[in-house]
């Protein structure tokens, strides 16, 4: 008697294809897994360690950058964040698809950053992906949240509590929901360095 599968819509599945699935359910479940352990690690209270951890599990981060306690994330290994960059306590990093931090960013506490959403005029509820770029000096304020699919230019200031949907110019401040253009920032030739992060943070 042949064993007959089912999807969730009632659709039968070939037998190739429930290898596949079950292939890939186990990749999903070890990948939980690890991101569990990672969520762990980040309420050890010595950001050396965390840093060490993070890394191990594939996300590249630069000298001198700093991930804060309590950090969320999904996928370590599309995340990539530039030397001196600073993310606050509490925060969401999205690597379900590419994630990119520049050098001298300063990511303040409970920031959440999505690169996958789903697709709501889609009869399925699809999922979508779309890559996030955040580029050199930029200041994201806190519970700012980023959707997918944009990138943040050199030196803009994204306000506390804004959602930013579409991509934002270089050196431009925005804020609000959606987030709009609030100001400019003079200074043209950024340069500075954050510094040392507290290491029990």
């Amino acid at each position: 008697m042949l064993l007959h599968i089912n999807d969730k819509y009632g659709q039968p599945l070939s037998f190739q294809t429930v290898i596949f699935k079950m292939n890939c359910r186990i990749k999903t479940i070890l990948l939980e897994l690890c991101v569990y352990f990672l969520h762990l690690i980040g309420y050890v209270p010595v950001h050396h360690i965390r840093r060490f951890f993070y890394r191990i599990a594939g996300m590249k981060i630069g000298k001198g950058s700093s991930l804060h306690m309590g950090i969320r994330m999904y996928n370590p290994n599309n995340i990539t964040i530039g030397e001196d960059s600073i993310i606050g306590e509490n925060c969401v990093l999205d690597g379900r698809n590419i994630l990119s931090i520049g050098n001298h960013v300063d990511i303040a506490s409970e920031v959440m950053i999505y690169n996958s959403e789903h697709d709501i005029k889609n009869s399925l509820f699809n999922p979508t992906v779309g890559k996030v770029i955040i580029e050199d000096f930029v200041f994201i304020g806190p519970r700012a949240i980023i959707l997918s699919g944009v990138t943040i230019g050199k030196g803009a200031v994204i306000a506390a509590g804004a959602v930013i949907t579409k991509n934002i110019p270089s050196l431009l401040i925005v804020g609000g929901v959606p987030a709009h253009e609030i100001g400019r920032r003079e200074v043209k030739n950024l340069g500075y360095k954050l510094g040392r992060a507290s290491w029990f943070r």
